[in-house]
């Protein structure tokens, strides 16, 4: 049996605390259920990254949560450009590919491709069509990359890979995928892996429709 490729997955993650996730799906949902929500996107999240084999996986965590199978990292700094830096220079040398846990619809095969693509190259992103990034994987961890990187404009992903441009990193460009920031994602990401915990519990609070 060959040994799993020599590479670390972060998951950024926040503990589903009523109130302080997925706030921007209230309404529809009510803050508890939007927790809920959270909760069942990390839970998919976390089982796709056990489901590939990885050196090193690591949940990247503002809170509490058990997660086997995985080390804890806890988030620090301020701002997510600080907190994102942060996650990297923590991380060790291995090469870090990080992920959030707003893509329930991530595959285990999308994710084993993302883990051998920075295998073999500097640095691998996977850009949203909100203008951000769902995936984003260095050789060389370095925090430095991006510090200072706004986040959450429509020009985040194109700010981070002109980054990467202007240290001389060539990036290996992954498939788009949706983050859940809306109602409108939630069904849209829940249509993609409808059997995952995240389209079930959506399922349950809006009784499969799109209100």
């Amino acid at each position: 049996m060959s040994a799993p490729p020599q590479v670390q997955v972060l998951v950024l993650a926040k503990e589903p605390v009523a109130g302080r996730v997925k706030t921007r799906l209230c309404p529809p949902l009510t803050p508890e259920g939007a927790a809920r929500l959270a909760a069942a996107a990390l839970a998919d999240t976390l089982d796709v990254v056990r489901a590939v084999p990885v050196a090193r996986r690591v949940l990247v965590l503002d809170g509490v949560y058990g997660a086997e199978g995985f080390d804890v990292q806890p988030q620090r700094g301020g701002p997510m450009h600080e907190r994102l830096a942060a996650a990297f220079d923590d991380a060790g040398p291995l090469p870090a590919l990080l992920i959030g846990m707003d893509t329930p619809q991530l595959t285990p095969a999308l994710l084993a491709a993302a883990v051998e693509a920075l295998v073999r190259s500097e640095a691998v992103i996977g850009t949203a069509p909100d203008g951000g990034w769902w995936a984003l994987g260095l050789q060389r961890p370095d925090g430095g990359l991006l510090l200072g990187i706004p986040t959450s404009q429509d020009d985040t992903g194109s700010l981070q890979l002109s980054r990467l441009a202007e240290q001389g990193l060539t990036a290996w460009r992954l498939p788009e995928l949706r983050d859940v920031d809306t109602i409108a994602d939630a069904h849209a990401a829940a249509a993609l892996a409808p059997g995952g915990r995240f389209a079930l519990e959506l399922a349950r609070q809006t009784g499969g429709g799109r209100g």
